[in-house]
């Protein structure tokens, strides 16, 4: 007998290759450097050095990255097109950018971003190998387990990494990769393993909403520019 398996609702996760010019990727490499100054990592023990807890996340406001940037943002469009989003009835917005750099036996716990929709990341170093440290996207749910907890369980009947009850995916970085997910999805760095490198990247958040022309429908926010700050 042969079944056809229908994979429904998957989660969209997109990957591309920017090309990045040696010469800017060397300067954007010092400026992260820069800005990290002599921090070592966040205040948690173990814990890659993140811009966000720094006031370091309007990257993208600064002009050496604003070309970066921009490329991320017309990935970001690509993506809402690949999902089934019409441009005209939605409104984009670039909300936050931060750089995260791990040293050796660095990570990020995993979390999500609730106050975004969109994230992504782009990575500016990286062999390809996973040894600096593989971005890890969680499952959110585990529906094929069919008995709830069993797939996590020691001994269980379920082939270990069956790629119908997997409960993570990973991504090992490399210059130039951008990845795009969901917010809400969880998400970790495992341990840089690697005590000779410098895990870089830069995260990016998203936000939508209507667009600023006509009214809003119901289920999305209206655009910011209908915003006021309410101050007592």
């Amino acid at each position: 007998m042969t079944l056809k398996l229908h994979q429904l609702f998957p989660s969209a996760v997109a990957t591309v290759q920017l090309p990045l010019d040696p010469l800017d990727l060397a300067g954007h490499l010092q400026t992260l450097l820069n800005l990290r100054g002599e921090a070592e990592g966040n205040p948690s023990p173990g814990c890659a050095w993140t811009g966000d807890l720094n006031g370091i996340w309007q990257l993208h406001q600064r002009a050496e990255f604003r070309d970066l940037a921009g490329r991320v943002v017309e990935a970001a469009w690509h993506y809402l097109d690949a999902v089934g989003f019409d441009r005209t009835r939605v409104a984009l917005h670039l909300q936050r950018s931060w750089p995260v750099l791990s040293d050796w036996d660095q990570l990020v716990g995993r979390h999500h971003h609730p106050n975004a929709h969109l994230s992504a990341v782009l990575y500016l170093s990286g062999t390809g190998s996973g040894e600096e440290g593989m971005l890890r996207l969680h499952a959110p749910l585990r529906p094929n387990e069919l008995v709830p907890g069993l797939a996590v369980g020691h001994g269980g009947p379920i082939a270990d990494g069956h790629p119908l009850n997997a409960d993570h995916w990973d991504l090992a970085p490399q210059p130039g990769l951008l990845v795009l997910f969901p917010s809400r999805m969880d998400h970790s760095v495992l341990p840089n393993a690697d005590p000779e490198a410098l895990r870089s990247s830069i995260s990016f958040d998203f936000v939508l909403t209507a667009p600023a022309e006509g009214d809003p429908p119901e289920y999305l926010s209206p655009h910011p520019v209908f915003w006021r700050e309410s101050k007592l």
